[in-house]
């Protein structure tokens, strides 16, 4: 039977549905900005996608406390503005003649950060909004949706870029972050924020206050290990294994476009399908084996090679790898929330997010020297042979979460 969460959680999911679609639409928009309009190097493409990322992230770490303290639904609609803001500036400065690669980079970097925000934001708000024991269906309507434009953006984007330019995308993600902010606008109902501790202020406690309470809690760090490890060893190939496939295999563009966009769909089938497994074998047995199988698949890219055999073999890989990942997700999502005190939500999610995105910029650098001195190929088998051994810092036991945190007068301010 499918559960009702109510008609507030379906303005935030259609929100977030809007702005996910919206950013995989214009998915190659910036890389297409640099290298077409403003003829950048490899290098500056690079650079562009990992300063962003490690920028956006150093920046999250302050605005963690920041969002903590302030009631939700206000802090995602101030994103989406600048998100909007941001993204609207592109087209204005490519009209005007004056788009420059520094405007890129700003714009990569604010985008990045208010995304940071955001992500806090709705997530400490999805807690207060929705009841424990529907967190797990509500995280895998939302990792079901994140699948869905992952297969659908790309492609829908390359048409609007091959008919009508990357500008024209950039807008389209800039609307889609003003149709969100008008989707949080609609929510009715009560708010809630964190009180600020005086006594705490001035000591810098709310900066790290995130951090702390992942390392305190034994399950929260061993899922925080293992979450950043993997996800910066996946992303860390990503580049790679582009420049394998477009470049030294020579696939067409329409068979790239396969090879990422069919896979994508095995997310939305593993997502829908979590809450169900979890169900019948119990959320720490179904959380293990995802979490096994997700680090054995992406070993079977070292025997990627040119024309269909090649394109077959990644489509086949990246889609039990990502089917394995859409179980996964929103069990270590719920996990995360169930476990987190409705205070320390917003900062644990601006920190796990910050320290992920530093690791994968990070990554992605040593990665691309790797590809230099050796080949992409033997660049992705090593992540993939590292990627075996992320399974052993999953949490050996994980104790039955209790029901959602009540919010008290001492906890949370609702609004």
């Amino acid at each position: 039977m499918r559960v009702r969460l109510g008609r507030s959680f379906g303005w935030l999911w259609s929100a977030y549905a809007v702005s996910t679609y919206g950013t995989w639409i214009a998915f190659g928009a910036f890389p297409l900005l640099a290298v077409r309009v403003l003829h950048s190097s490899a290098f500056a493409v690079s650079l562009l996608e990992a300063a962003g990322l490690a920028v956006a992230a150093m920046v999250a770490f302050w605005l963690g406390p920041w969002v903590e303290h302030r009631a939700k639904r206000p802090v995602m609609i101030a994103m989406d503005l600048i998100r909007f803001a941001a993204m609207a500036s592109l087209p204005i400065a490519y009209v005007l003649g004056l788009l420059s690669y520094g405007q890129l980079l700003v714009v990569s970097v604010i985008s990045g950060t208010a995304s940071i925000a955001f992500t806090a934001a709705s997530g400490a708000y999805l807690k207060y909004l929705v009841r424990g024991d529907h967190l797990l269906v509500a995280n895998g309507r939302f990792e079901g949706t994140s699948w869905v434009a992952t297969a659908a953006g790309p492609p829908l984007g390359g048409a609007l870029i091959g008919l009508l330019g990357p500008v024209i995308t950039v807008m389209a993600d800039a609307l889609s972050y003003l149709l969100s902010a008008l989707g949080v606008l609609r929510i009715r109902g009560g708010d809630v924020a964190a009180p600020r501790d005086r006594a705490t202020r001035s000591r810098g406690a709310d900066l790290l206050g995130g951090w702390r309470f992942i390392l305190r809690d034994r399950v929260l760090k061993r899922l925080f290990l293992n979450s950043i490890l993997v996800s910066g060893l996946i992303t860390a190939t990503v580049p790679l294994l582009s420049v394998l496939l477009l470049g030294q295999y020579h696939f067409p563009a329409w068979q790239y476009g396969l090879a990422f966009g069919v896979p994508a769909l095995g997310g939305f089938v593993g997502a829908r399908l979590s809450a169900r497994l979890v169900t019948r074998y119990g959320r720490h047995r179904v959380m293990v084996v995802s979490g096994w199988l997700r680090s054995l698949f992406p070993l079977g890219l070292t025997f990627v090679r040119p024309g269909i055999p090649g394109l077959l073999t990644v489509i086949i890989v990246e889609g039990l790898l990502i089917t394995c990942m859409g179980i996964f997700n929103p069990i270590c999502a719920t996990e995360r929330l169930q476990r987190t005190r409705a205070d320390h939500t917003a900062q644990i999610l601006s920190t796990w997010s910050a320290i992920s995105k530093l690791l994968q910029a990070a990554l992605m650098v040593i990665w691309g020297i790797l590809a230099t001195l050796t080949s992409p190929l033997a660049a992705i088998t090593m992540s993939g042979v590292l990627l075996l051994a992320t399974p052993l810092s999953l949490p050996k036991r994980i104790h039955l979460s209790a029901p959602e945190c009540a919010a008290s007068a001492e906890d949370v301010r609702v609004a």
